[in-house]
């Protein structure tokens, strides 16, 4: 037995943070579900400007559409959500054998929009009657703007990825805004079942400060901060106002460990992943970090409960002149800057394919 699957059977789920047609074409993510207890996957665009450069997979229903009106933006949410419903379809047995907890897919609404409340409600839901999968989740960011475009989205019933959380507060601010969702629909007489996760970003951190922090303080912050937002959903899930919510029938928005791939190359490559086990959340992995645990990484012990040394760490950090609040802001921005930035480039290359194999060619 590997370690993935150890991770597994202890109760965290491992989802694949990549998506590729040849991942589906060639079977190896229908392996990686068999073979290493895989049981969902994210994207983002990044995950689709990779996809779409490195490989002509994609490139004949490009050439399909080269010469219609479609904007590149519908174009590619065409071509994600092929991919996405045929992996949400291989994951469907893990949605139906847990009640909706597990086998989820996700895709993202254009990073475009994060400062735009009701541009993003309107597009989120659209994607969600277009996916026509029960086990597709829409990211939304939880940022000032994506809080509220949660919450009305999750009272519409559409099941939510929050992204780009970095701190304790900010999952908080996300679980508030899941809360009130489900609430309100508990008023309105309706379903209180609404998926959900919440994703913390948890390696960047580390790169953030490797060159500030003396070197015992080094990859110690990303982890301090998971400890601190796993004791904070605990806490929630042992709250009376979330015991009213599961008597009435709701599940728990699930925290989900994202940015899990060790970027520190004199570190561990499965450090985060050993860190992070943890009942009842997700960890959503990169293929190589996903394959390195299964080849060697071990499964310890559970993340405590209580957020171990997570103060004392988190104040040694403040004592070296970290100011965790704002670097928290900080990093959501960047997310937020990056993802903008590869959908830009995503769009342009889906433009530039057209062009080539409108002309005839090879679109690389």
């Amino acid at each position: 037995m590997n370690a993935a699957i150890n991770l597994h059977e202890m109760g965290q789920s491992l989802w694949l943070d990549n998506i590729t047609r040849g991942l589906l074409d060639d079977g190896t993510l229908a392996r990686y579900r068999r073979e290493l207890a895989v049981t969902g996957l994210t994207s983002n665009p990044t995950i689709y400007q990779h996809a779409l450069a490195g490989t002509p997979l994609y490139d004949e229903a490009i050439a399909a559409a080269a010469g219609s009106d479609r904007s590149s933006e519908a174009l590619f949410f065409d071509l994600a959500l092929e991919d996405l419903r045929r992996a949400a379809d291989l994951f469907r047995p893990d949605f139906d054998d847990t009640d909706g907890v597990d086998g989820w897919v996700s895709l993202e609404v254009s990073p475009l929009l994060v400062d735009d409340t009701a541009g993003t409600i309107q597009v989120a839901a659209r994607l969600h009657t277009q996916a026509a999968r029960p086990n597709l989740f829409i990211k939304i960011p939880g940022t000032p703007a994506g809080l509220p475009a949660i919450e009305e989205s999750i009272f519409a019933g559409v099941p939510v990825n929050v992204t780009l959380l970095f701190s304790c507060e900010q999952y908080q601010a996300a679980a508030e805004a899941y809360l009130r969702g489900i609430e309100r629909r508990i008023a309105a007489g309706r379903d209180p079942v609404v998926g959900s996760v919440a994703s913390l970003f948890v390696s960047r951190w580390d790169v953030a400060v490797a060159d500030l922090v003396p070197d015992d303080l080094r990859n110690r912050l990303g982890i301090a901060v998971a400890r601190q937002t796993y004791h904070a959903y605990r806490a929630l899930l042992a709250s009376p106002r979330w015991r009213h919510l599961a008597e009435a029938g709701a599940q728990p928005q699930r925290l989900l460990w994202a940015s899990t791939g060790t970027k520190d190359k004199a570190a561990s490559d499965v450090m985060y992943l050993q860190a992070l086990a943890a009942p009842n959340t997700v960890n959503t992995i990169p293929e190589k970090t996903l394959l390195a645990f299964a080849d060697h990484g071990v499964v310890s012990g559970s993340m405590p409960a209580d957020g171990g040394d997570a103060t004392t760490t988190l104040a040694a950090f403040s004592a070296a002149g970290i100011d965790l609040t704002a670097l928290a802001q900080q990093l959501q921005h960047e997310g937020a800057a990056s993802f903008a930035k590869s959908w830009q480039e995503l769009l342009q290359l889906i433009d530039g394919k057209r062009a080539a194999l409108k002309q005839g060619g090879s679109g690389r």
